[in-house]
């Protein structure tokens, strides 16, 4: 008798190879993160001190060998809410070295496809994301903007789906701002780490400060998540 389970036959693609396999490779990567982190918890701790912004005080190429990816969980609830949506045109802000951005791109694909745009102003982490989407077979669906994401999202076109803030987190606001006009009606704003200091503007702009955003706060904390129920992008 055969106890093993059947094989998977349903539409998720994060279950299917190679996405799972370079997923599992770059997670295996990104364990040893702490170790990065750790030499940089007293400059941390002085900076919540003075008050001041870590964007302000720590060039983004200190931080070229961090994944700071989404957690298991986090890249599931991400496929999750975007196939639930069907979502068909999202907007990423911080990619890393791509994790989240697989997750959101597997999404896209298995809602019939369309297009998502990621941000990251490390060049390496650039190329550690292209790299990444190859070896998934998932980059048809994602354009990766270099730079500036204040400067390189300015012109990215909606009406889009869902909105992953996921980089610098003083700049959530500033690019909320900035995409807010095309979003449209039911568009999911996901923010990523909101536990942090410089996140806390963004925050009150979306518990408090939209008339039109319902918010809700999971992940013990950690994300949150808006729906906006006014339109907003023709």
């Amino acid at each position: 008798m055969n106890d093993q389970p059947p094989p998977h036959t349903g539409g998720n693609t994060l279950e299917t190879e190679p996405v799972s396999t370079t997923l599992s490779r770059l997670r295996a990567r990104a364990r040893d993160d702490w170790k990065t982190m750790l030499k940089f918890t007293p400059f941390f701790f002085k900076l919540m001190l003075s008050g001041k912004s870590m964007a302000k005080a720590v060039p983004p190429s200190k931080f070229k060998d961090v994944y700071m990816p989404v957690s298991p969980k986090e890249g599931e609830f991400l496929y999750i809410i975007a196939r639930a949506t069907g979502a068909r045109r999202v907007v990423e802000f911080g990619s890393s070295f791509g994790i989240s951005t697989i997750y959101l791109a597997a999404a896209i694909k298995d809602n019939g496809g369309s297009s998502m745009v990621t941000t990251e102003i490390e060049p390496s982490k650039c190329r550690a994301t292209e790299q990444a989407l190859r070896d998934a077979g998932l980059s048809s669906f994602v354009q990766i903007l270099e730079g500036d994401a204040c400067r390189t999202l300015a012109s990215v076109d909606g009406p889009i789906d869902l909105l992953f803030l996921d980089g610098w987190k003083d700049l959530y606001l500033p690019i909320f701002d900035l995409l807010y006009p095309k979003l449209r009606k039911g568009a999911t704003i996901v923010a990523d780490n909101v536990r942090f200091p410089d996140a806390r503007p963004y925050v009150e702009r979306v518990r408090r400060g939209a008339p039109d955003l319902t918010s809700v706060t999971l992940f013990n904390g950690k994300l949150e998540v808006s729906c906006l129920t006014g339109d907003r992008a023709d």
